[in-house]
């Protein structure tokens, strides 16, 4: 199948190995990817194992279960990615789509990612 991340790959070849803990994302593209692939999956540990470590415990597990199994996702779009030169992190900037209520909907976001310890992470702004 191909991967839910819309890389145009072959799910085995994109998101799996992430999701499987055989390799780790080399750049913050990639585990936004892997995370909206996890979204559409519906493999919440991998969302909470994916956030920075500090905000793991924080975070409402319960909602993301919901959001993730109640929502009819249907593709991602990169529209921008940005290393932060001179330190461990980057911004995506990124467009989910995804269908509610029979409406379709666009969940825009730019977000933070963190590299600890030579694995990168996502940092909750609502924690």
């Amino acid at each position: 199948m191909r991967c839910p991340c819309c890389s145009e790959k072959l799910y085995v070849e994109c998101c799996e190995p992430f999701h499987l803990a055989k390799a780790i994302p080399k750049t913050a593209e990639q585990l936004m990817r892997s995370r909206y692939s996890a979204y559409v999956l519906h493999k919440v540990d991998y969302i909470v194992k994916t956030t920075i470590p500090a905000q793991q415990a924080k975070l409402d597990v319960v909602a993301i279960t919901t959001w993730s199994e109640q929502t009819d996702w249907q593709g991602l779009r990169i529209l921008k990615y940005k290393p932060i030169s001179g330190v461990p992190q980057a911004k995506v900037e990124f467009e989910a789509y995804y269908q509610e209520n029979g409406e379709r909907k666009t969940h825009h976001e730019v977000s933070i990612f963190l590299k600890i310890q030579g694995q990168w992470y996502f940092k909750d702004p609502t924690v």
